[in-house]
């Protein structure tokens, strides 16, 4: 009797949670025959003396199965329109605000809020079919099939909720955008500048004042002021213009007249345009320091440095144009993510400079001159057969113009020992000895005597 007495006791504290809509009808059964209290401690039989005792209700065993969490929140199934939706989430507002802070009510309120929410957008932006391709302004936007919640939309500043929604992407400049909000666009894409005027603003924030701009952004025309009524007016540091808040959103930019003039590469605000387009103008060679800034060169010594590498560089190109095993082993694709390095030794681009800050494009250089300089001089004996001898001193190794102790003649490229090219108060030797063969060949016959 014993084992039957606590059975029962087990059975009746261990309430299954799935059964909870039937404990209340047995209870009314049993309550015109039974106590009122039937899970009462007193109705049940004692145990005896040193039995362990099961005090497990039915809140502690509750697994959380009462209460659906799958259904669809309140107001959902009811709200068929735009309208009502509103309606219902004013109301889910209303009831969070009353509810206690932190309590679980309240954390369920917000979750009804959200569903609330994605389904009025959802109504919003029907998921219709839309076409893969759009062409506007110069843009050529692809429909986006990635479901992420990260992206913004570039026109109206909200969320693109990839799940529901249909947006595009800019595949030149990368502008993204909801497909309601595409025929709203009125900035041309900015590749297309890009491709016709490749070049910077020079000028330092080149501000003009907001009454040039008719107190109005300079991208969509909004009225801005600088009071922020009605928006707030956001100066972007490389046009010097005022934006609203939807066509700047205080993103940071590194400012090429900035660098270029002072050396700085703090970054600064600037609007949403002038990021894409300086994004898109990082790695191209659109900036010639020595007409620009010449004297930046006698303040920062790694441009000197980069200058020297790279007219090494060029010396060394015609060794491999000219060599088979240069060209099969492809050695000028070590360059190939700055193709104009083998072009000249003028040009910059942003990224070069601001790799020269940091280091990295002093390091990668001479990593590439080391490898360059060794095949010329120890692993290909065609590139060693070109090499030059001293004609001043005819003494010493075979030297190569790209050596930091020679020196080249700017006429006629023949390489000397940089102190015997200075030491000797002659010209070349080189260009001595055509100048007189052209002398000799253009000298006019003297005068015949016998005539």
């Amino acid at each position: 009797m014993e084992y039957d007495e606590k059975l029962a006791r087990f059975r009746q504290a261990h309430l299954n949670p799935f059964n909870k809509q039937l404990v209340p009808r047995q209870h009314e059964q049993r309550a015109s025959e039974e106590a009122p209290d039937f899970a009462s401690e007193e109705a049940l039989p004692e145990l005896p003396p040193g039995e362990p005792e099961f005090h497990c209700t039915e809140r502690v065993m509750d697994l959380g199965l009462s209460e659906d969490h799958f259904s669809r929140p309140v107001g959902l199934f009811l709200a068929s329109d735009i309208q009502q939706l509103r309606q219902a989430i004013e109301e889910c507002k209303q009831v969070i605000l009353e509810l206690p802070e932190h309590s679980e009510k309240q954390k369920d309120a917000v979750v009804r809020l959200i569903h609330l929410r994605l389904k009025l957008q959802e109504l919003k932006d029907p998921n219709e079919d839309e076409p893969n391709i759009r062409v506007l302004l110069e843009h050529r936007f692809y429909k986006e099939k990635s479901k992420s919640v990260k992206q913004t939309c570039d026109k109206c500043n909200t969320i693109i909720w990839g799940l529901i929604q249909t947006w595009y992407t800019c595949t030149g400049c990368y502008y993204r955008c909801h497909s309601k909000c595409l025929n709203l666009i009125s900035k041309p894409c900015v590749r297309s500048k890009v491709s016709h005027q490749a070049e910077y603003e020079l000028n330092i924030c080149p501000e003009t004042g907001l009454d040039s701009q008719d107190y109005r952004c300079a991208e969509c025309r909004a009225p801005i002021s600088l009071r922020g009524v009605p928006s707030e007016a956001r100066q972007c540091d490389y046009t010097g213009q005022y934006y609203c808040s939807h066509c700047h959103w205080n993103d940071l930019a590194v400012i090429p007249a900035r660098v270029v003039h002072n050396w700085d590469f703090e970054p600064r605000k600037v609007s949403r345009c002038s990021m894409r387009y300086l994004a898109l103008m990082v790695s191209r060679p659109v900036l010639r320091l020595r007409e620009i800034n010449p004297l930046l060169f006698n303040y920062v010594e790694e441009l000197v440095e980069i200058r020297k590498l790279r007219q090494d560089i060029l010396l060394m190109k015609p060794y491999f144009i000219t060599c088979k095993e240069a060209m099969e082993a492809r050695l000028l694709l070590q360059l190939q993510d700055r193709q104009h390095f083998v072009e000249n030794d003028e040009m910059y681009s942003v990224q070069d400079l601001l790799d020269a800050h940091t280091g990295r494009l002093s390091c990668s250089l001479t990593e590439t001159h080391t490898l360059f300089a060794k095949h010329i001089k120890l692993d290909c004996e065609r590139c060693q057969a070109k090499g030059f001898v001293c004609e001043l001193c005819r003494e010493g190794d075979v030297l190569f113009p790209f050596d930091s102790h020679t020196s080249v003649c700017t006429e006629c490229s023949a390489v000397f020992h940089r102190d015997c090219y200075y030491d000797n108060s002659t010209t070349c030797p080189k260009c001595a000895r055509l100048t007189l063969r052209k002398q000799s060949l253009f000298q006019e016959p003297g005068p015949d005597v016998d005539a």
